[in-house]
């Protein structure tokens, strides 16, 4: 790490951060990236009880883990902290921003939302990005694929109630070029990545959203950062940006101070205790997430006047709601095998039409949503009851046998019985909702310095009333019970989309950056990530935040 000037200093390396990386240093500029989470090669993610309680973000307490919980008054949030970003938790989903979607309201009459780009203006570059992700659908005509209970479920369910059902395209190999989807095969060329390890097709475990040991998921420490790398960037992990100020020396522009976990790791001494790293850089890219970046611009402010006064509005959940289907049924009343741990977590979308669309009201997504097999041994031996009888039952036939007094030695049926029907495990479905709900979110810094949102459900209530009737209908469709998110029983958004805070506008009086994430009256200082959405994305926004900041990185190079 001996280098400490940067054409660009890149905060964080999730979709943002990663394309303007991997553009930035194709172009010849010295890039640096710090990612304040550690490097997740293939094998590494836990499974274990005892590795996945460590697995958690909070440095002040010595987790330097993955997942990064929020727990605000009214939402809760769940993102990613590790080299990838969120990618290594997201559920793989490469969905278009509807052009009619695009809103372009008056934000200061009364509106929410006002989109400084087009999709026409995006088309080409999520075509850029879904090429460079290895984008995929599901293959549902190939076997053992066509077997997939919960997506025939879910098509069979849009089909009876009149909706929209698709098979996105998906950031997951299942097959090699020009070769049958075959699961668990080698992906030729798969080793040509910064970890510099093998990889195979999807395995169909229903891991995805806690890191795939396998690289199957085609997440950006294998795409854009490992191309970056290859061009030169210099990729810093366990580098967490503490503050950043405008620098006039030689050229540069900005000072950036950090601090090395590992570093606190290896001399026993806590973050707070070390001596922070300072580097410089011509321009610096804020990507560090929603409440990443929002924090981090809302923290250095002083040293930003004439930063718009938007800072930390319009903030969006993205709409994102859970629903569970527990006990599906068929026609006969029979159990409906619904088997949700099979295949990735999500497989296709229901999408419910915005009244833009010719629909009604605002329009949404419903995605079926896969789990690791750990969940179906949890919920089987929940029922203790059962389990414990069960057990009573394997136990005594295994004595009888031990004594002789049972002449019979296969236990085959009596192992078989001890599992149970098994039918509350293989009937559940969950089912991820996200779409337009009202970005009217504000963060800020409360007097203690953390982070806080205000956001109530109110203003989004029609949105989430309108989703959560179609959920209802589509539950029925499969057979199966409806049980309500958590905002209808705890009145809590949990989202896994945080969206805004430093939101795009055309002014000042609109947004806190242009359309190229330039913060207004501050050249040279960017944000690229979810924070610059205005408004939701609708569907997963993933691939959104990409396109926006490869069409950001196209212009920075061609304006430097």
């Amino acid at each position: 790490m001996g280098d400490t000037h940067f054409d660009v200093v890149i905060v964080g390396s999730g979709f943002g951060g990663s394309v303007m990386a991997y553009r930035l240093a194709e172009a010849g500029l010295r890039v640096c990236v710090l990612e304040r989470g550690k490097a997740y090669p293939p094998g590494s993610f836990p499974r274990s009880p005892f590795k996945l309680k460590e697995n958690f973000w909070d440095p002040s307490k010595g987790l330097h883990g993955m997942f990064n919980i929020w727990g605000f008054e009214n939402m809760g949030a769940v993102v990613s902290s590790g080299l990838g970003g969120g990618s290594l938790i997201y559920a793989n989903v490469l969905i278009r921003k509807p052009e009619e979607y695009f809103i372009k309201e008056d934000v200061n009459k009364g509106g929410w939302e006002y989109w400084p780009v087009t999709r026409a203006e995006l088309d080409p570059h999520y075509d850029q990005v879904e090429t460079m992700m290895n984008a995929q659908r599901y293959p549902l005509d190939h076997a053992p694929y066509s077997s997939t209970r919960k997506t025939l479920a879910t098509k069979e369910a849009a089909a009876q109630l009149n909706l929209d059902w698709h098979l996105p395209k998906l950031a997951v190999t299942f097959a090699n070029p020009n070769a049958t989807p075959v699961p668990g095969v080698p992906i030729i060329g798969g080793e040509n990545n910064l970890h510099g390890l093998p990889r195979s097709t999807c395995r169909l475990c229903g891991e995805c959203d806690i890191g795939c040991n396998y690289g199957s998921k085609n997440t950006l420490d294998y795409t854009y950062l490992s191309a970056a790398k290859r061009a030169g960037a210099d990729i810093r992990t366990r580098c967490e940006v503490r503050t950043f100020e405008p620098f006039t020396n030689g050229g540069a522009r900005y000072r950036i101070s950090y601090v090395d976990h590992a570093e606190g790791e290896r001399r026993g001494v806590p973050s707070s205790k070390l001596e922070p790293v300072t580097i410089t850089a011509n321009r610096l890219v804020l990507a560090a997430g929603t409440f990443g970046s929002t924090y981090l611009l809302l923290k250095n402010r002083a040293s930003f006047p004439g930063v718009s006064d938007k800072l930390g509005t319009r903030f969006s959940g993205n709409g994102d709601l859970l629903t569970l289907v527990f006990e599906a049924k068929n026609k006969q009343g029979q159990p409906r095998i619904l088997d949700g741990s099979f295949g990735p977590v999500i497989t296709s979308a229901i999408h419910g039409k915005d009244a833009l669309e010719g629909g009604k009201g605002r329009g949404f997504y419903v995605e079926d949503a896969g789990y690791p097999d750990f969940v179906n041994w949890i919920m089987e031996t929940s029922n203790q009851p059962g389990f414990i009888i069960r057990g009573l039952k394997l136990g005594w036939r295994i004595l009888m046998g031990w004594l002789g007094l049972d002449k019979d030695a296969d236990l085959g049926e009596e192992i078989s019985k001890f599992l149970g029907p098994t039918t509350l495990s293989s009937t559940f479905l969950p089912l991820l909702t996200m779409g337009r709900d009202v970005p009217d979110g504000r963060m800020y810094l409360s007097k203690k310095g953390f982070l806080e949102l205000d956001w109530k459900e109110y203003r989004s209530k029609p949105y989430v009333e309108d989703a959560r009737a179609t959920l209802k209908k589509i539950a029925a469709a499969i057979g199966g019970t409806y049980v309500p998110d958590p905002v209808e029983f705890l009145k809590k958004l949990i989202t896994v989309h945080p969206l805004g805070g430093c939101p795009m506008g055309r002014n000042t009086s609109e947004g806190v950056v242009d359309s190229y994430g330039e913060v207004f009256n501050h050249p040279g200082l960017y944000v690229m990530d979810g924070a610059v959405m205005p408004g939701p994305v609708g569907p997963n926004p993933s691939l959104t935040i990409a396109a926006v900041s490869n069409r950001a990185a196209e212009h920075i190079i061609e304006t430097r």
